[in-house]
């Protein structure tokens, strides 16, 4: 949403004071779409997307339950007025207690088991999307939030899935696409971002007639196949640059501007850096896919379709020169 937003939505709603169960469940229903309270029975939101459909919704309920109350449009006459309603809902307070409880729960990660920090992560990025949900204005702690956050869920990740590359010196040499056709490719089973966009990569860019092997661990990957993602694999972690920047880089792709962004994004997920604002929303998607897919190959083929689209989003939105 536009920081410079203009157009308010005030809602005012009275119910009789036998109603307890109704006034419970409207102000329940108030707190969860991000209201902000200026006094009991006076509620604010910046007008945008379903807000008015919301809220509409809720004076109808009230009205229902023998309430009243008036759904009114506000209009601040200045650019100082706007800043004073934004900062009615900051959530910077709300952001760090998330932030602590990540913090506080970090230390514990390595000992916790596997179903048990699964769970955790679920119950943790409930709560994050539903603070992300309404955070209108998003600023310097929603963004460090995120970095955070990340950082917390790679190595929670890291801990589900071990065996994750280290990361090594050297160059990336040019390979040629001719000699890469019609080849086995082999990395680690419970795909997560790097391997399972690697493996759409190879499979929509490089090798059309690949097919992979998921392997329990990287030392039953067999002479003929072409390891990827894991310590000493064809590719893997070079410098800085995660498996899906090392294979772009090894066959001449760098020159596709929505792969770049969507290595970007990879990047950040698998190591950290950069913020890239569609990187929670693919996480969460891979999170629940790799919940319902039986098989990798399942899982593949479903993150491949998510991958398509971003892909043609990324290449839609490149800046002008590529960057």
């Amino acid at each position: 949403m536009s920081n410079n937003t203009s157009a308010w939505l005030l809602l005012i709603v009275s119910l009789p004071t036998t109603a307890t169960s109704a006034r419970m469940r409207i102000w329940r229903n108030l707190k969860a779409c991000g209201c902000a309270a200026l006094r009991d029975g006076a509620y604010l939101l910046p007008d945008s997307g379903d807000h008015q459909y919301v809220l509409r919704q809720l004076l109808d309920d009230a009205e229902r339950e023998g309430g009243s109350g008036w759904l009114l449009p506000v209009a601040p006459k200045s650019a100082r007025e706007i800043l004073r309603l934004q900062a009615l809902f900051d959530r910077s307070g709300d952001y760090q207690a998330f932030i602590s409880s990540l913090e506080a729960a970090r230390p514990g990660l390595a000992s916790t088991a596997a179903p048990d920090l699964q769970r955790q992560l679920r119950k943790l990025r409930k709560e994050f999307d539903t603070l992300r949900s309404v955070d209108f204005f998003p600023n310097d702690a929603s963004r460090r939030a995120d970095a955070v956050w990340l950082d917390f869920v790679h190595l929670a990740e890291t801990l589900l899935s071990p065996g994750e590359p280290q990361t090594a010196d050297g160059t990336i040499p040019l390979r040629d696409l001719a000699e890469y056709q019609g080849r086995i490719w082999a990395t680690r089973r419970g795909l997560w971002v790097d391997r399972v966009a690697s493996a759409w990569l190879i499979k929509r860019f490089i090798d059309p007639d690949a097919r992979f092997l998921w392997l329990a661990t990287p030392a039953d990957c067999p002479p003929h196949a072409l390891g990827f993602d894991f310590d000493n694999a064809s590719f893997t972690h070079v410098g800085e640059r995660v498996s899906f920047e090392v294979l772009m880089a090894s066959f001449g792709l760098e020159h596709d501007a929505g792969l770049r962004r969507l290595g970007a994004m990879v990047h950040a997920l698998d190591v950290g850096g950069a913020f890239v604002a569609e990187a929670a929303g693919f996480e969460a998607m891979l999170s629940g896919a790799r919940r319902r897919a039986k098989n990798d190959d399942q899982l593949l083929a479903e993150m491949s379709a998510v991958l398509d689209a971003l892909h043609a989003h990324f290449s839609e939105h490149a800046a002008p020169d590529g960057d």
